[in-house]
């Protein structure tokens, strides 16, 4: 069996930013921490954040007044901003920058009097977080036919934004059904998606046609995870998304193979390793990484950690 390993994979900069802002928080405020949600899509980084000192909540009254709490990195609605300074909570907010930008496109588009649209997966919890930031009438589609079944109040005032953890593959066929329908639609330039997302599945979809068995390693939450896996899919390849070695299963790898593996952008490289570990056991006998530019974009932390970093508590 020989293994390929998809280049780039792995973190991207807004999961490194957000899980960094929990470490260093622990560090400066010491344990506990409050993190609303779940900082990233992945059970790895949440239980190890845990056993450092992190409590991860699903609602803000859970969080005693006044401590230290983490947004995640999909962004929250304006009402739990409000809600956590009525409760005087110490806020630092790991929301991915890609994020937010979108949220101040909606924003914007929503003062001028555009309904907006959010292309993206009803219930996510960016797509959640992005809804409770626009304060005029929001919809949310997520494929050709929710274009053709939308009902609308204006045709003539409509704007459109999407979730960062598609691409622009996922989204090109959704946005040109929106411009084919309501021909004054507004929406944002697409260099501005998220570059991760698209990074990750040009390299899958290089990769897929090559071997004859694709492992995507990520979590079933992971919205970005399960779209590699689709991609991978796509030229025949089987294509298995695992959550860590625990999931491998020897029968999917019965003679001689070429396995590929990748990882969603919230899958920490131990996991990784881990199944590399176990393949070894069912006979890799060659591990190569496929040849690409390393990404280089980087997220600063926020001002008010650095702040509270250097100065005691």
């Amino acid at each position: 069996m020989d293994v390929v390993l998809a280049q780039p994979r792995g973190f991207c900069a807004g999961v490194v930013r957000a899980i960094e802002i929990v470490e260093r928080a622990l560090e400066v405020y010491g344990p506990p921490v409050y993190v609303l949600h779940e900082i990233v899509h992945n059970q790895h980084v949440v239980e190890d954040l845990k056993a450092r000192g992190a409590v991860f909540v699903e609602r803000l009254d859970e969080v005693p007044e006044g401590a230290p709490t983490i947004f995640s990195a999909h962004g929250v609605a304006t009402a739990l901003v409000d809600e956590a300074a009525d409760r005087r909570l110490d806020v630092l907010d790991a929301t991915c920058p890609l994020v937010t930008k979108v949220h101040y496109q909606a924003q914007r588009y929503s003062v001028q009097g555009y309904a907006v649209i959010i292309i993206g997966h009803p219930g996510h919890p960016e797509v959640e977080g992005t809804r409770g930031r626009i304060p005029g009438p929001v919809y949310v589609v997520s494929d050709v036919d929710d274009v053709a079944r939308l009902a609308v109040a204006d045709e003539t005032r409509l704007a459109y934004v999407t979730q960062t953890t598609l691409s622009v593959d996922d989204t090109k066929d959704v946005i040109a059904a929106l411009r084919a329908r309501f021909k004054r639609i507004q929406g944002p330039d697409l260099s501005g998606i998220c570059y991760a997302t698209q990074n990750r599945q040009n390299a899958v979809r290089k990769l897929a046609g090559k071997v004859d068995v694709l492992l995507v390693v990520g979590a079933r939450n992971s919205s970005n995870s399960n779209r590699l896996r689709e991609v991978g899919e796509q030229p025949g390849t089987r294509a298995y998304l695992v959550q860590d070695a625990s999931e491998l299963d020897q029968t999917w790898f019965q003679g001689p193979l070429r396995v590929g593996i990748t990882a969603g952008a919230s899958t920490p490289e131990i996991l990784v390793r881990g199944v590399l570990k176990r393949l070894e056991d069912f006979g890799v006998v060659h591990v190569t990484e496929m040849p690409a530019e390393p990404e280089t974009t980087t997220f600063r932390l926020p001002v008010a950690l650095l702040k509270k970093a250097r100065s005691p508590l």
